[in-house]
């Protein structure tokens, strides 16, 4: 009989693909299987995130939860980058775990299951060569790694501290994972990594060829069964115009693009160390807009930044006024562990950042509303991939439009047309055009 595993991933997309690979390495080499309850699982795992306060704190309440209802003799493991900044804390403040596996050392879940108390946190251990076994959670959408690690030195960010330096994963392998997912029924591939766009600078082994992410773009939109390409994050810094061209007239890429601002402020990003200034990423948002004018672009903020003055946070309202994001993921400074801008003075007081984040929220509201208006009647290519409750089936358009219409699984995987007829703001509700 197998075991059964659960995990509860927390945070973004690579954590998701790390889940996957957990699953698919414990099931082909310890008899596992993936279950949703946790009462009656062999292994419970967490699958953490620390770029925030929230997930870390939401990790030990967790545990204690777990430890509340799951079986006796199952075991307790702790994953991703908590666990790689964490250590051997985690032990400590939690005894009832069994292991502790870093972000960086996925491919060793079968050994830590085996080994009580076992701990890999190593930031420079390399995956990047490792082929793991096949398992995704959806059968129309495939997440693929492209890169591991990340080496920018934000200086509000622990993910250098978690997932180390960066390497990209050689072409041949991601090539091969894409062919073979879409081969499975994937029309969709996700590519991901913490700066896609920086993909070639540097690979484990010299006979890697020294191709960059416009060129992989384009490797895999060869492969036939693949229909569209997606990807999160690039970086403003190495957005150059070969890359926005390929975006651009590459017809498999989608029009939807995550350009993480950070700040308008060009003073403030000289003391995140982003590279970049508020005058290059407005030029890139709009000629980004020109090349495609039906675009859709999202982005990062983060209000109240050490040192950042109303005059600061004004150039950040600036920049949204121009580009008129279509999503904005925006927060409030949080001082993060073995990070630069932890120890900086002049830290902004929690008051002004609340209500600095509240203004810039209720003006992105507004923003957002005339977008989803402006799309009523409008006709959308929509991939469907998820069924909803109440006889809804959802997917999302070319530039990345949540779309809802009425049907059932007959409609998951494919693409539909769909003319809009109720647009609001967190989805668009529509009809199928027959």
């Amino acid at each position: 009989m197998s075991k059964k595993v659960y995990i509860e991933t927390l945070g973004c997309a690579m954590n998701t693909r790390d889940t996957e690979h957990i699953i698919a390495e414990l099931q082909s080499k310890d008899d596992y299987e993936l279950c949703d309850d946790a009462k009656s699982a062999d292994l419970i795992m967490i699958n953490t995130c620390s770029v925030r306060e929230k997930p870390v704190n939401k990790l030990f309440s967790e545990i204690g939860v777990f430890n509340k209802i799951k079986k006796q003799s199952a075991k307790i493991g702790i994953c991703g980058c908590t666990a790689s900044h964490l250590g051997d804390e985690i032990f400590k403040r939690a005894p009832s775990v069994s292991f502790v596996l870093g972000a960086r050392n996925v491919s060793k879940v079968s050994e830590a299951v085996k080994t009580e108390k076992f701990i890999d946190v190593s930031i420079d251990y390399d995956e990047s060569n490792y082929a793991f076994d096949d398992f995704r959670t959806s059968m129309y959408k495939a997440y693929v790694n492209i890169s591991i690690g990340c080496d920018k030195k934000c200086t509000y960010c622990i993910v250098p501290q978690t997932r180390g330096d960066e390497i990209s994963i050689p072409a041949e392998l991601i090539v091969q994972e894409a062919r073979r997912a879409a081969k499975n029924g994937a029309k969709e591939i996700f590519l991901l990594g913490q700066n896609v766009n920086n993909y070639g600078r540097r690979f484990s082994t010299k006979r890697d060829s020294k191709i960059d992410f416009s060129d992989l773009l384009n490797m895999i939109s060869e492969i036939e069964e693949v229909e569209r390409i997606r990807f999160t994050s690039p970086h403003p810094l190495h957005m150059d115009d070969k890359f926005l061209e390929t975006f651009a007239n590459n017809p498999k890429v989608c029009k939807s693009m995550h350009m993480p601002l950070q700040s308008g402020s060009t003073h403030i990003l000289e003391q995140m160390k982003r590279g970049y200034t508020k005058e290059w990423f407005l030029n890139r948002a709009l000629k980004l807009r020109e090349l495609v004018p039906d675009v859709s672009i999202s982005t990062d903020i983060i209000v109240a930044f050490p040192g950042e003055s109303d005059a600061d946070f004004e150039d950040s309202m600036d920049v949204i006024e121009q580009v008129k994001f279509e999503q904005i993921f925006a927060f409030k400074y949080s001082a993060r562990p073995l990070t630069e801008a932890a120890n900086f003075e002049n830290q902004v007081d929690k008051e002004i950042g609340s209500k600095r984040l509240q203004r810039l929220q209720s003006r992105q509201d507004e923003i957002l509303d005339l977008i989803s208006s402006s799309r009523k009647d409008k006709i959308y290519d929509v991939y469907f991939e998820e069924l909803r409750n109440n006889g809804m089936v959802a997917g999302r358009s070319d530039n990345n439009a949540l779309v809802q219409v009425e049907g059932g699984e007959e409609l998951l995987g494919t693409t539909r047309k769909v003319l809009i007829t109720n647009p609001r703001r967190l989805a668009l509700y529509g009809e199928l055009v027959k």
